[in-house]
């Protein structure tokens, strides 16, 4: 059922439909595994990276909701329950328990590099189908990509 009739033709709606909701799942899945390491890490860097673990869970919050009405927008409903986040998230399991300063930086690095990597695909199949979803994918990447480059400097 459509309540809201997308300008795109059916194929290319699935395409973009596809790639939004994977990039929805992508930033929640994101924002959880950040503020999980974010209440748990310990360390002598506990400050400066329990405050950089803040920027991205903002970061990944506000996109996930620009993502998921871009969607909304399009007729597409999305969907960001715990079992489609679980099931459909690239970023790996994160080990319960408290998380050292450098292996929190870690995580980070890890997680952040395997949702660059599927933001850059949805990049390139959205090219031709919506350049606008695709505008709002090349920014949450550039964003990721930001805070990717911080962790992995902090990540001697």
């Amino acid at each position: 059922m459509y309540v809201v009739k997308s300008p795109l033709s059916d194929a290319d709606l699935k395409v973009v439909a596809e790639a939004l909701q994977g990039a929805l799942v992508d930033l929640v899945d994101l924002s959880l595994v950040a503020k999980q390491v974010h209440w748990n890490v310990v360390g002598p860097r506990f400050r400066s990276v329990h405050l950089q673990l803040d920027e991205v869970v903002t970061t990944a919050r506000a996109h996930s909701d620009t993502v998921a009405e871009r969607a909304s927008a399009l007729g597409v409903s999305p969907d960001g329950r715990a079992s489609t986040v679980a099931t459909g998230s690239g970023i790996g399991p994160l080990q319960s328990g408290w998380v050292k300063d450098d292996d929190a930086v870690g995580v980070l690095v890890e997680a952040l590099g395997a949702v660059i990597t599927r933001m850059r695909e949805r990049v390139a199949v959205t090219d031709d189908p919506d350049a606008v979803s695709q505008d709002i994918l090349i920014a949450v990447t550039a964003d990721l990509e930001k805070h990717h480059w911080m962790f992995q400097a902090a990540n001697d």
